[in-house]
């Protein structure tokens, strides 16, 4: 791919301070591949959004140049990648026939008539189903008195069953995960499916996520964060440094629970 103006600058800016890229690297923790593919103008890359301007924004802090105009050129090259595609003759919709809302709406009155009819049978119905009812309680008889009433004990009521066990556990969240930060990093938390958080993440900044069934979780420094599902440590994402992405589920609990039990037994 050839190089674009941001590229060709971010590149001259570097050389010009006589930086190379394992400076950026040691004092930005963005991976060397990174940076070429910036200067390259390399997009496919890049892990893209939120993560590409982190980059963009450390770099230019770093070599001292102006953060929101060098982001704004970033977001100009990048634009300029993506092309709109206009929106063919065919798949511009016709307009229906004039039979189509006839048919509609003579659909909905059968609809209603329908609903009318219906409620006026269930109406019946159920005035009928109250009259058998009067007529049957003055026919009803007295229970006989039991044997405790006999001997003047009286009857406690029936104790309720027993609840299931793990009933409670079962309706709280199957998954707990601690996300304990070291250094300032960008964190991506989706649960479930469910977007949880996307954003940069501090020191100190512990928190804790639920989720019923899985985990994805993902980090620009890998060596910044450390995981903890269910209380049990989890394996780090990557080299520290670089950015990745990992997949937490009760599979990992139970290898994590193998391990710890294999190490208990050579003790």
């Amino acid at each position: 791919m050839a190089k674009g103006n941001f590229g060709e600058r971010l590149k001259r800016e570097r050389e010009l301070r006589e930086v190379s890229l394992e400076e950026i690297t040691t004092a930005t923790r963005i991976g060397p591949h990174f940076l070429e593919a910036l200067e390259n103008e390399d997009w496919s890359k890049l892990p893209g959004g939120i993560f590409n301007r982190g980059f963009v924004r450390s770099i230019a802090r770093y070599l001292g140049l102006d953060e929101e105009a060098f982001l704004a050129e970033y977001d100009v090259a990048f634009k300029e990648q993506i092309q709109p595609h206009p929106e063919p003759l065919e798949s511009r919709i016709p307009s229906p026939p004039r039979w189509v809302p006839i048919a509609l709406g003579v659909a909905l009155l059968v609809l209603l008539i329908a609903l009318v009819i219906g409620g006026i049978y269930g109406l019946r119905y159920l005035a009928a189903r109250r009259t058998r009812k009067a007529a049957m309680a003055p026919t009803a008889t007295a229970l006989p008195y039991s044997e405790s009433q006999f001997s003047g004990s009286s009857t406690s009521p029936p104790s309720p069953p027993p609840s299931a066990p793990g009933a409670q556990s079962l309706s709280a969240p199957a998954l707990d995960l601690l996300v304990s930060p070291s250094a300032p990093t960008h964190l991506r938390i989706v649960a479930d499916g469910n977007l949880l958080f996307d954003t940069i993440i501090h020191p100190g900044e512990n928190r804790h996520f639920a989720a019923s069934d899985e985990f994805e979780v993902t980090v620009a420094d890998s060596g910044a964060v450390l995981l903890e599902l269910n209380g049990q440590a989890m394996p780090p994402l990557g080299l520290p440094g670089s950015s990745g992405t990992i997949r937490l589920s009760r599979q990992d609990l139970r290898q994590a629970s193998r391990g710890s039990a294999k190490s208990r037994s050579n003790r």
